[in-house]
Formats: C-alpha cells, sequence, structure tokens
C-alpha cells in the first residue's frame, strides 16, 4: 500500500493549473493508465484540487484490476469522486456515461513482461487509442489529452542535442522493437483526425522520461533501478553508461500536461521534458552519492564512441505556454529516495 504523494508537490500543482479547475468545475473526467505512474499522479492532482479549490471533478479511471489498485492506494480508489471500471483499452465497455475531459495515458511499457510483447504494445497504441477516442466522442468528451511519447522519432541524430517537435524522423518501421514508437505516431494520426471530424479539442503530449515520486523500482528505467540498488545499499548496477538522457520532476510533467491539454489544443504536439542532458554513467553517480554511498568501480564506463542522445528541445512549452522546470534533476533525485524510503520500496 503507497502513501499519497508529497503534500508540497500537489500544493504547487493545484496553485500553478488555477485555471484549468476553475473552468472544469464540476466536470467529469475519463482517465486510462490512472494506476500508472503519471495517472496516478493526475489522478491526485484531481483529488487535491477537490479538496483545496471545491472543483467538485467526478473520474472515471478504467483499470485491468480494480481490486489491485485499491489495494494500493486506497486513499485515491476509494474516494467518492474517484470510481473504477474493469476493462482493458483495446476491449473495454465504452458505455462509461457523460465525459467532459478524457486523458488517454494507458501504456504498457512500464510492466517488463508486457513491455516483451511488440504486438501487444502497437495494438494498445492503435486499437486502445481508437476504442478510448470513440469511448470520449460517444459520450460527450469536449476535452481530449494523448500522453505520447519522444519514442515517436525514432533514433535522435548524433547531430543533434536536443529534439524539437518539427523533428521529422521516425522510428524504423522494419525494426519490431520500436513497436512502441510505431504505435504512438499512429495514435497521434488518430488523434488529430478525431479533433477535425468530431467536436473535441485535442491535445498531444510527447513525454520524455520523469522521475519522481512512485517512479518503478522494478520496470526499464535507469532512474529507478538506481535508486532501487544504491537505496538498498547495493552496489548501482550500470549496463551502458554511454547514452544520454534528461529527467524532468513528475510534479513540473503534471502541471505541463494540464496545461497542454487546457490551452494547447490544437496547436500541434509539445515535447514534455527536461533539456538538462546527463550521462546514464552520470545519474548511476549521482544516485550513489544521494543514497551516500562510494561509487562502484563497475559504474565507470568506458565512453568510446559517439553516445546515443534522447533529450527534447521544449522551446515550444516554454514560448507558447509560460511551462518551466521547476524542480533540478539533484532535488528530484532526493525527493524520489526519500519518498521511496518512506513507502517501503526501499
Amino acid at each position: 500500500m503507497r502513501p499519497a504523494f508529497p503534500r508540497e508537490d500537489l500544493d504547487r500543482i493545484v496553485a500553478e493549473t488555477g485555471d484549468v479547475w476553475n473552468t472544469l468545475r464540476g466536470s467529469r473526467w475519463f482517465v486510462t493508465g490512472g494506476t500508472g505512474f503519471i495517472g496516478s499522479w493526475l489522478l491526485e492532482a484531481i483529488q487535491h484540487a477537490n479538496a483545496c479549490m471545491g472543483a467538485d471533478i467526478d473520474v472515471t479511471v478504467l483499470s485491468r484490476s480494480p481490486e489491485k489498485a485499491v489495494s494500493a492506494a486506497p486513499h485515491l480508489f476509494q474516494s467518492r469522486n474517484i470510481s473504477l471500471v474493469p476493462g482493458d483499452v483495446t476491449t473495454f465497455d465504452m458505455n462509461v456515461g457523460s465525459v467532459d475531459v478524457c486523458i488517454h495515458a494507458a501504456t504498457d511499457v512500464a510492466d517488463p513482461v508486457r513491455a516483451s510483447d511488440y504486438a501487444r504494445i502497437f495494438d494498445v497504441g492503435v486499437t486502445g487509442t481508437r476504442r478510448v477516442l470513440d469511448a470520449a466522442q460517444k459520450n460527450g468528451a469536449k476535452h481530449f489529452l494523448l500522453t505520447s511519447s519522444g519514442a515517436v522519432y525514432g533514433t535522435q541524430p548524433l547531430t543533434l542535442d536536443r529534439i524539437p517537435e518539427s523533428y521529422s524522423g521516425a522510428p524504423d518501421p522494419l525494426d519490431h522493437r520500436t513497436a512502441y514508437g510505431q504505435g504512438k505516431r499512429a495514435s497521434e494520426w488518430l488523434a488529430s483526425s478525431y479533433g477535425v471530424s468530431h467536436a473535441m479539442s485535442v491535445s498531444v503530449a510527447r513525454i520524455f522520461a520523469l522521475l519522481g515520486p512512485g517512479l518503478p523500482l522494478d520496470g526499464p528505467f535507469a532512474a529507478g533501478n538506481f535508486i532501487r540498488d544504491a537505496g538498498r545499499g547495493e552496489p548501482v548496477r550500470v549496463r551502458d553508461g554511454k547514452p544520454f538522457r534528461s529527467y524532468l520532476y513528475v510534479a513540473d510533467a503534471c502541471i505541463w500536461l494540464l496545461r497542454i491539454m487546457h490551452d494547447g489544443a490544437g496547436r500541434g504536439a509539445y515535447n514534455v521534458g527536461s533539456e538538462r542532458a546527463v550521462s546514464i554513467a552520470h545519474l548511476a553517480r549521482m544516485v550513489a552519492q544521494a543514497c551516500n554511498l562510494e561509487p562502484q568501480s563497475g559504474d565507470e564506463i568506458q565512453t568510446q564512441g559517439t553516445p546515443s542522445r534522447y533529450v527534447p528541445e521544449t522551446s515550444k512549452a516554454r514560448n507558447e505556454l509560460g511551462l518551466s522546470e521547476h524542480i533540478t534533476l539533484e532535488v528530484g533525485l532526493s525527493n524520489t529516495i526519500n519518498w521511496s524510503r518512506m513507502a517501503g520500496m526501499l
């Protein structure tokens, strides 16, 4: 059973998105992926807005296992404003009742078992998104937010420090491992098409790497795995320290997503992430230091060759929507480690 996310983070999310709650007061939301990392944060933000601002928002959350969701976070999923409906995004009953806002955040990439089923990942991206769009349209949604991914760009060119929304690259269609990026590209097309064909304001957020309380520590995320190892006093295991990544704190990401949903409809996709690039090896050393561990010799990774990058350009979100990165990587790591200890995950 996990505790609630930090009060100071939820306070800041609600304070910086006040017009969202005022505009959508008394509305009804349908959320997929609500038991995942990003979805859980968005739900706690809604719950906090209800408590602090009287937003009076009701949320229906699609879950493959409602009982597991309640057991994991009863403070959230036993709330009077949040109801769970059983189902999978590719097959669920679309009669979810009237809807004003739909957030489609479902994905299988955080589950190591499901993440290896590439056909399933593609189906979630394409069939799942179309079904959620149909449900949103059928039930009257006026706002639709698709959480896409930087994976839509494919491999970032070595000559490009940060990848902008205007970059026209794509994942290799002959590489079966690109199922996630291929599915997200198709889901963006579907969402944009529905926005043109139906009376629905569609927003698209391309999310890069995030961290913060609730980050899975046993999934396919380097930061989470490093925190798991270091937090248990074990050597931080690094398979390849050369690639560069960037990490946006999840509370900042929630603010970005809510602002994109509220103000970014019909303005193209927005990258969501940090522009501060760090190597995986450097991230491992930062985590070890934050956990008061001495760097391990195995952490020193050879750096021959040009390292890959997965770092967004975010000037569009900053200039058009006034968004910013509030929490530094150092503070974000500390918050994640401290919360994970409190939650009994370390």
